[in-house]
Order: C-alpha cells, then sequence, then structure tokens
C-alpha cells in the first residue's frame, strides 16, 4: 500500500510540475501578444462608447412621417438608413444646445 500511496504521490508531483511549465509557458506568449501589440504595461483605461439601436425604425418612420408611410414597404433599408441619420442629427443637436462635444457616427454590423 506504501509503494503504491509513494508511486502516486510521485505521479502527482509530476503532473503538477508539468501544469507549472504550462503556465509559465502561456504567460511567456501573453507577454509577447502584448509586446506585438504594443499592449505592454498599458495603464490607460477602456474607452467607454454608448450604443443606440432603434428597436422599431420603420414604425418610427411610418409614424413621423408621410412620405415614409409609402417607401418603409418598398425600400425598407433606406428608410432605416434614414431614421438613424435623422436620429442622430437630433441628437446632434441636443448635445451642441447643451454644449456637450461628441463624436458621432454610423456603424453597421
Amino acid at each position: 500500500m506504501i509503494t503504491f500511496l509513494m508511486a502516486l504521490s510521485i505521479l502527482l508531483v509530476l503532473f503538477s510540475g508539468f501544469v507549472c511549465w504550462q503556465v509559465f509557458e502561456q504567460r511567456k506568449v501573453i507577454a509577447r501578444m502584448m509586446e506585438n501589440d504594443d499592449i505592454a504595461d498599458s495603464e490607460q483605461e477602456p474607452e467607454l462608447v454608448i450604443t443606440l439601436r432603434v428597436l422599431n425604425p420603420i414604425a418610427l418612420a411610418k409614424r413621423e412621417s408621410r412620405s415614409a408611410r409609402v417607401l418603409a414597404d418598398k425600400l425598407p433599408v433606406m428608410v432605416r438608413k434614414m431614421v438613424y441619420q435623422e436620429v442622430m442629427k437630433e441628437l446632434e443637436e441636443e448635445m451642441t444646445e447643451r454644449e456637450i462635444d461628441v463624436e458621432m457616427q454610423i456603424e453597421y454590423r
């Protein structure tokens, strides 16, 4: 029984050593990748971004515009784009009015 426990202990020590070696190798790989991407020792805080999504742009367009009622069924992509452009324009006007500097852009995902 003692030999079995001793053999098991040796196997566990060897396995622990292997896992420890793998952890050190992974740390080296991560450090190298961070150096290559110029992220090493970066104390810079992450940038905060607000994302806005109009949940039902077609319904909004139909509600707000007579011409959109006609175009929404025939050209939905164009109407969605126009809704986002109008929302962005209104938000930008509000921010300018309140003297808040913002950078706004539409992202397609």
